[in-house]
């Protein structure tokens, strides 16, 4: 694991946060998403980071 939990959580909250306020300010420039969207943008975003955070890491040893 390249992270610890606790940071893993914080990090999937920063998204969940970045996804609502990006709603918010595609609204400011006329640019409408759905709810449907977002929530697809904010589940690719979690996916690929817990991907990346439960890869092991290259100069980790194979237990």
């Amino acid at each position: 694991m390249r992270t610890s939990p606790a940071r893993l959580l914080i990090l999937i909250a920063f998204i969940l946060v970045f996804v609502v306020e990006l709603r918010t300010v595609l609204a400011f420039f006329d640019v409408e998403i759905t709810v449907l969207e977002s929530l697809a943008i904010g589940l690719l975003a979690i996916g690929t980071l817990l991907v990346w955070a439960l890869r092991p890491a290259a100069d980790e040893p194979e237990q």
